[in-house]
């Protein structure tokens, strides 16, 4: 099974030699790819904090551990579709990962796509708050132990 660095630079390669207009539809394509949340999390997003509040689009996280295993479920808003598929890109890194190793992931995704002139700062400094919410959560479940 591949690596998180190894889905990443997969995914990051499909970006390279593409346009900016490109990159966006490609973003959107992986945003189909992230799935509704289940109303097991419909109900737990309106009884705990998941928001990225540094992020202007609504966005909602959960890192989980299924035996050691990182899992990422994440609800955002359908009108910010290209925030949609950074997010969706992030859960296929990391799923299945152990949690160490997704913990792992860099803070340069979105330079590495060539996304952060595409989307302009605001967004950016959006999706990077993403990204290290993500670190972050997957990091505090490794500490956590096994789940």
């Amino acid at each position: 099974m591949p690596s998180v660095q190894e889905r990443l630079d997969a995914i990051i390669a499909e970006f390279a030699d593409l346009d900016g207009r490109e990159k966006l539809e490609l973003l959107v394509d992986f945003a189909k790819g992230l799935p509704p949340l289940t109303p097991e999390y419909e109900a737990r997003k309106q009884a705990e904090d998941r928001r990225v509040h540094e992020c202007q689009t609504p966005v909602f996280l959960w890192m989980e551990a299924d035996d050691g295993a990182a899992r990422l479920v994440a609800e955002v808003a359908p009108e910010a579709p290209t925030v949609k598929g950074f997010v969706a890109i992030l859960a296929e890194a990391v799923a299945g990962r152990p949690l160490a190793e997704a913990a792992a992931l860099g803070d340069d995704v979105l330079e590495r796509m060539g996304l952060a002139d595409v989307l302009g700062m605001m967004r950016a400094r959006g999706l990077h708050a993403i990204t290290n919410r993500v670190r972050k959560g997957l990091l505090e479940r490794a500490a956590s132990g096994p789940s």
